[in-house]
Order: structure tokens, then sequence, then C-alpha cells
């Protein structure tokens, strides 16, 4: 069709010179997996850009379409769409156990990542070069973000219809703060109905202008059968053991401790919050704040931002600042425990029950949401929720510039509009020259996202060195 363009891959790993993929067992997966994990830094955009680039165009395990398809499924989930992406990907090719794979890797980084700052900040406070080295890092994660925000759109947003649905999305929540799940739920009742009515424009995996397909074949392409397949016995099961996995040790703490221990409160508060974290860590996490400042008393108000600063920039989900939260509410309270250890107990029981609930979502959900590829009307509506979350990745990438190059923002109001405006004298002259080396270096110079990220975390520890931040 004019205006695509198809990208053939050199062959790499695991395909032929024919470029024929060669079946892969898990053990030869877990490195991939492990790689992706590595290089998981950017938040959901930079993370899936991750994913296609390792998955479809180099390895060309999963084709474009099932890459889509799997997303739109996994944006309408609780929780971090990139780690059950993952896990979605990994129960495609190996079963339970490739989902348990890949979306543990997914995970592994980021926890020991962050365990070992919060430990830095519980002992020695936000200290200096930790803070220089944060600095320098944001603004590479700031290129690999709108880097990432680029190549999702160019693939999801094939034909004008697409674009407009990203556009409305962008504009809704950025400057109407309309809530992620109407917007998600306006997008599909569009999608569906216009994939229900026939129209093209809907089509899931339909190519428009401007869009780039890279040619198979795949290990897994369009008509490619899942090992297991939607039961009933299927998922009884794993709504049991998966449910069992998530609450068993929540009802434990709960009569073991009562209501009132700080672990009793930690495993109760986020387990609630795993299931209604619709839209992302962003979505959420000023509740998280509010309760874990206000109400719980767990965190002393900007320690918040210390602790997303952590997740934005070390590998994994940023719903791992969680982790930080629930390691400081210990640590504070830790009863019998030294502090280090009832922290660090209380970090892991954050994250389990932040991340058991995702393995049931993909478990139970998949198999029927692969039975439905080819429904026409389904389709049509995971696109244009797929549209839909480009706008607010989009929303997510201006407010990280935001909040990254100028120290204050101040909220504006006329009507129903609603913004933060930056605050001009606050523009920090280094963060933004940073940004803007990180953003020559990814889209002009092609550095690699790895050396993006180490220049400039040296820089900035640099600069704090220098006595300049």
């Amino acid at each position: 069709m004019a205006g695509t363009a198809r990208i053939q891959t050199a062959p790499g790993p695991g395909v032929t010179a024919s470029g024929a993929p060669q079946p892969v067992t898990l053990a030869q997966a877990l490195p991939v997996w492990a790689r992706i994990a590595a290089l998981s830094f950017g938040g959901p955009a930079g993370q899936i850009a991750v994913m296609h680039r390792v998955l479809v165009e180099e390895r060309r395990w999963i084709s474009e379409n099932r890459f889509l398809h799997a997303l739109n499924f996994c944006t309408l989930l609780p929780g971090p769409e990139a780690q059950q992406l993952a896990t979605y990907v990994g129960w495609l090719m190996h079963g339970t156990r490739g989902g348990l794979v890949a979306g543990g890797l997914f995970v592994l980084p980021g926890v020991v990542a962050i365990m070992g700052l919060s430990w830095v900040y519980a002992l020695y406070g936000n200290v200096g070069l930790v803070a220089g080295l944060f600095f320098g890092l944001k603004a590479a994660v700031l290129a690999i973000v709108l880097q990432a925000v680029i190549r999702i759109g160019k693939r999801a947003l094939r034909g004008p219809v697409m674009v407009g649905l990203a556009a409305v999305a962008f504009v809704a929540i950025f400057f109407f703060d309309v809530p992620f799940p109407l917007i998600v739920l306006a997008a599909g009742v569009i999608g569906y109905l216009g994939g229900r009515a026939g129209l093209p424009q809907f089509k899931a995996g339909g190519h428009g202008a401007g869009g780039r397909v890279v040619e198979g074949p795949f290990l897994l392409d369009d008509h490619e059968l899942p090992q297991e397949r939607a039961a009933a016995g299927h998922t009884l099961r794993m709504l049991l053991v998966w449910g069992a996995i998530w609450l068993v040790p929540v009802a434990a703490i709960l009569i073991a401790f009562g209501p009132s221990d700080v672990f009793a409160q930690v495993a109760v508060f986020f387990s609630k919050m795993a299931m209604v974290t619709f839209g992302g860590a962003y979505a959420v996490l000023s509740y998280v704040a509010q309760q874990a400042v206000d109400h719980y008393g767990w965190l002393k108000p900007g320690e918040m931002l210390d602790g997303l600063g952590m997740a934005e920039t070390t590998p994994g989900p940023l719903i791992m600042v969680t982790q930080f939260v629930g390691f400081l509410a210990a640590y504070r309270a830790p009863g019998a425990l030294p502090p280090l250890v009832a922290g660090t107990l209380g970090g892991l029981l954050t994250t389990w029950v932040t991340f058991a609930p995702c393995f049931l979502w993909i478990f139970v959900g998949a198999p029927y949401v692969e039975r439905l590829r080819g429904n026409w009307a389904l389709g049509g509506a995971l696109s244009a929720i797929t549209a839909a979350v480009v706008g607010v990745i989009l929303n997510l990438a201006v407010w990280f510039a935001l909040h990254t190059v100028f120290a204050e923002t101040r909220p504006f109001a006329a009507g129903p509009i609603r913004f933060d405006v930056p605050v001009p004298s606050s523009l920090n002259p280094w963060a933004l020259a940073l940004a803007a080396a990180a953003v020559l270096a990814v889209f002009r110079l092609k550095v690699g996202m790895v050396w993006t990220l180490a220049g400039c975390a040296a820089a900035g520890v640099a600069l704090h060195l220098a006595g300049l931040v």
C-alpha cells in the first residue's frame, strides 16, 4: 500500500540466513528477556519500544499485528502494561512458564535497584552524588521517552482517524483532566462501532499512511495458536492458583498481626491499588502520595517525588515507586524487627501484592483475547484504545519534560480547562542543556540507550561535583 514502509531486518540470533525464524526454547529465550529487563528505562513508552525492537524487529519472534493485539489488551488492565505485555508474549511462546519468566525478569532489576537505593536513602538521606546521578538520568530518560512516543505512534496511529483519536485523548487528559478510564471507554466504544460497521480505518492491524511494517516470517505469525487455549477448567485453575498466591499472604498477615499493623496496612492498601491502577503509575501516584503522607503518615511531603525519581531512572515499571513507599512505611514502624529488615520486608511485600495480580489478569484473560483476534468489532475497539493510549503517553512525556527542565509549575484554570504551567524563573539551564544533548544523541547521532543513559548519568555526577547542581 502506498505510504507504508516495509523494513527487512538483518538476520539475528535465532534467524536463518533466509529470514525464517528458528524454534526457540525457554532456555534460549531467557537471556533475551533478561536483556529487555535490563534496558527497561523510560516508563511504559520506552519499555514497549524496547520490546518491539527486540521481539519484532530483531528476533522476529512475534508479528507486528500480534504484538499490537497483545498491547491493546494490556492497556485495558490495571497495573503496568509493559510488564503485562512481556508476560503476555512470554505466555504466547512458552505457556505459563514463559509468562512467569518474561514477566518476573521484567520486574527483577527494578526490585533490586529500588531496594538498594531505599537502603541508601534510609541510611544517608538524599545523598548528593545520588542526586547528581538522578539529575543526569532524568535528562536521558526524557529523550528516550520522546523517541518512544514517536516510534509507538508510527506503529499504532495508522491513518488520520487514529491520529485524531490520539490527539483528542491528549487534549482531554492534559487540558481537561479527563480520567483515563473514561478516555479508554470512549475510545473503545468508538472503535467497536467502527469495527462493527466494517470501516477499514478501525481494522486491527490495518496499515495506513506513514506506518512501518516489519516483514516476516515470524515465529508467532498472525495465525499461530497459543499453547494454552481458553477453557473453563484452565480459567478456574488460574483463578484459584493466582488468587491464592496473591491473597493468602495478605490474609495470613491480617490474621497474625491485626489490621492496625503496618505490614497489614501495606498489604491491604496496595492490594486495593493493584485493582484500580488503570492508566499506569502517573494516574494513581497523586492518590498514593495523598494516602501515604496524609492518611497513614508513612512518608514526609516531598519524599514521594524522591521515590518517583528512583523509579523513573532505574529499570522496570514506574509503579515500582510503591516499593519505596512500602519500605519507608515499615522502616519507620519496625516493631520488634531491625528497621532495615522491616523496611526490606515491607518493600518486598508491596511488590508482591502489586505484581501478583498482573500474572492473574494475563493467565486468565489472554486465552480469551487470543480467541477473539479475528473479531472485527473487538479489534476495532482495541485499536482505537491503543491510539488513545498514545495520546496519554504523550501527555506523560510532556508532564515529565516540564518537571525535568523546570523546578516549579503552577496550576492554570479557566472554566473546564486545567493544566500546569511552568514558572519561567525556575528553568534549570543545566537540565535543559543535558536534555538537549540527550535528544541530539538519540535522534541525530543514533547513540544507543545504554550509552545515552551512562553519559548523562556521568554528566550529572560531574555537575554535582563541580557545585553546579
